[in-house]
């Protein structure tokens, strides 16, 4: 990231001139990039950073989103940043289309708090919501509001073994899955939209790992009949068991990364070890360019909600 040319704007915000993607931008309204043809009402504090936008959503808020849409007959993309989704968001230009397009995105990482803390974000802990965290919420809503869910990733087996353990757990939990072997160019890929389609889910979880996930929604998007889209990782394959989960403890005071490595060293060394450095050193070499060519006193990230 250089941090090119800067100019200081009327309202004191520092925005960066150059010919690719601003430092900042102008703040982004919910018509310029939503999903869907219906605008959400929902409000939350908003941030660009170097194009990379984040919301302050909660948990509840989530829940939130799911019920506007099922109220307003919209379709709703909710995506999440931790630092896995922003070493790819740098690398990879399909990654980057669907976070453009999506209406909502939280955070799912617990060091992106402090990292855009650093920034001027007002954001606090209870602003990171892990998948594994929202599921017992989400279910318990879920059943209480008639909401279906349906789940696509994992395989075969997990995605049916996790399914069935929810099921068990949160008895009339509406969910159909289908797990995410599958080819996503040819006739599977046409079944498995007809498949969502026919069960017309409310919440649709695609838990096939970034940025495969990702790519697959931003490519049948406007084929998918669903009110919300998320993008879920793993998840599946925590609730079947196939992963170990991390120690809610453990993961409250930012240790679930060591945690995973230490479960999945051969899958998860090089996210873990290695691109965490390029995305701090991306961050950081901005953040110092930039606070030579500003004042103390003036916000270099873009306050959306002023």
């Amino acid at each position: 990231m250089n941090a090119g040319n800067s100019e200081t704007t009327r309202n004191g915000n520092i925005e960066r001139r150059t010919n690719d993607i601003a430092f900042l931008t102008r703040p982004l309204s919910q018509a310029s990039h939503s999903s869907s043809k219906r605008r959400s009402q929902l409000k939350f504090p908003m941030w660009n950073l170097f194009g990379i936008r984040v919301q302050a959503i909660t948990r509840q808020d989530l829940l939130g989103i799911i019920s506007e849409a099922v109220l307003n007959q919209a379709k709703y993309v909710v995506t999440n940043h931790n630092m896995h989704s922003l070493y790819i968001w740098h690398h990879d230009s399909k990654m980057r289309e669907l976070y453009a397009r999506a209406d909502f995105t939280h955070i799912d990482g617990l060091p992106l708090i402090p990292l855009f803390r650093l920034f001027g974000a007002r954001l606090k802990p209870k602003h990171r919501t892990a998948y594994m965290e929202l599921l017992p919420v989400l279910a318990t809503e879920a059943i209480k509001q008639g909401w279906r869910i349906y789940y696509l990733g994992s395989e075969p087996d997990v995605v049916g073994k996790g399914a069935t353990r929810l099921r068990d757990k949160y008895q009339g939990l509406q969910i159909r899955t289908h797990h995410g072997y599958f080819d996503t160019y040819g006739p599977e890929n046409e079944l498995v939209l007809a498949d969502i389609r026919a069960y017309a889910p409310d919440v649709l979880m695609v838990g096939m790992g970034m940025p495969r996930q990702e790519e697959w929604i931003n490519a049948n998007l406007n084929q998918i009949a669903a009110r919300t889209i998320f993008c879920a990782g793993c998840t599946m394959d925590y609730v079947a068991g196939r992963i170990p989960s991390c120690p809610r403890w453990l993961g409250d005071i930012g240790f679930e990364w060591l945690y995973r490595l230490v479960v999945e060293p051969a899958r998860l060394w090089r996210r873990y070890l290695v691109e965490p450095w390029f995305v701090l050193g991306q961050f950081g070499t901005a953040y110092f360019n930039l606070r030579r060519r500003c004042n103390a006193s003036t916000s270099i990230l873009e306050d959306s909600n002023k």
